[in-house]
């Protein structure tokens, strides 16, 4: 571990020389690629350096242990002595952790879809209470949130909802939702009191920027049409609302929130490279699935990873088989329980591959 820390270090130190290089410093792309791989650095050298002064720190306590000493000074290095081993302890193992090969992804902002699925009118009101449920927890977090599109329903439900978390860190965390998530519940419109099943699908993407995902213009096929609200009436009789299709892939992109065609465009844009990111980031990392294949689960929207229960007030996350009373509380954004036991589990499998030779 120390071998691999050192050379973290001495990495740490030749950026600090490339970031000073008149050369580097007028490169754009090359000063933001040095940057953001010092910046992720940081942390990890910091407690390094941190460990090694209380290291030295013990050490010196220890060899003072050797002298002649009265028994009043004895007891206070014996004292320091141990207060420095725990510490020593402790540093260690937040260096293990940061250790842990980190997704490139998570200090990124997140692109979320939420779609109704099986259940009709019930699906598309549980999309809007997960809606509803991020958003609070992203305001919790000083995160904001920017709609890119959204078809609701007669009931007061979405559809479909497509939006972006701004915010440092907001994938890191968002990224455990992508799955299928199932609610049963006693529908409103259900007179004879029966508790139905319904599902809704939320899908999690980076948001990417140009440099890391070129998509070329001759790739790309623009379509417009005029907007049209429910029922499919139009609502717009100026062509603004756009659709992108990636040629290569099919992979399509079509906003209609706003009036102009011009930012209607920019919208489909940003969704549709992430989209493509997307595609591209599962069909490099299929090979690794079998051995990478985490407790938090392979993250395909097909899989059922959460239920909420709402006659017992639960909440059961299937892929760690975490199981919280507190159903009312998470609906209203105060997710971090269950956030955070994802984080730990999914550190704790990478550590592990780590420790089994397996470089994630």
């Amino acid at each position: 571990m120390f071998d691999r820390l050192q050379a973290v270090e001495d990495r740490y130190d030749k950026l600090n020389e490339l970031l000073s290089d008149p050369e580097i410093v007028n490169n754009t792309n090359k000063l933001r690629e040095y940057s953001k791989e010092q910046s992720d650095m940081t942390e990890t050298v910091e407690t390094y350096r941190q460990y090694k002064e209380v290291y030295q720190q013990h050490k010196e306590a220890r060899e003072m242990l050797n002298d002649k000493l009265d028994s009043d000074m004895r007891e206070m290095v014996k004292e320091e002595v141990n207060e420095l081993s725990k510490e020593i302890e402790q540093l260690k193992e937040k260096l293990h952790v940061l250790l842990i090969p980190k997704d490139p992804n998570d200090d990124k902002n997140v692109i979320m879809e939420i779609r109704g699925a099986a259940g009709g009118d019930e699906a598309a009101l549980f999309a809007g209470d997960l809606y509803r449920m991020y958003s609070r927890y992203s305001e919790s977090r000083g995160w904001k949130i920017e709609v890119i599109e959204a078809s609701t329903t007669g009931v007061g439900g979405y559809k479909e909802i497509i939006f972006i978390i701004n915010g440092n860190g907001a994938y890191s965390h968002m990224k455990y939702e992508n799955g299928a998530h199932r609610v049963q519940r006693v529908p409103e419109t259900e007179s004879g009191g029966r508790i139905h099943t319904s599902t809704a699908t939320v899908a999690c993407l980076p948001e990417t920027e140009e440099v890391e995902i070129e998509i070329h213009e001759k790739d790309i096929r623009v379509d417009t049409f005029a907007s049209s609200g429910p029922g499919g009436q139009s609502v717009n009789t100026t062509m603004s609302a756009v659709r992108l299709t990636h040629v290569p892939t099919g992979i399509v992109a079509s906003i209609q929130d706003e009036k102009s065609q011009i930012k209607n465009k920019e919208k489909a844009m940003k969704l549709l490279r992430a989209r493509v990111y997307d595609k591209f980031q599962r069909e490099a990392q299929a090979e690794y699935d079998a051995v990478r294949k985490s407790a938090v689960g392979s993250g395909d929207r097909s899989e059922r990873i959460r239920t909420y229960n709402f006659p017992q007030n639960r909440v059961t996350d299937h892929r760690i088989g975490l199981t919280i009373q507190k159903l009312d509380q998470i609906l209203q954004g105060k997710m971090d329980e269950v956030i955070e036991a994802l984080i730990m589990e999914e550190q704790s499998a990478r550590m592990e591959s780590m420790n089994n030779g397996d470089n994630l």
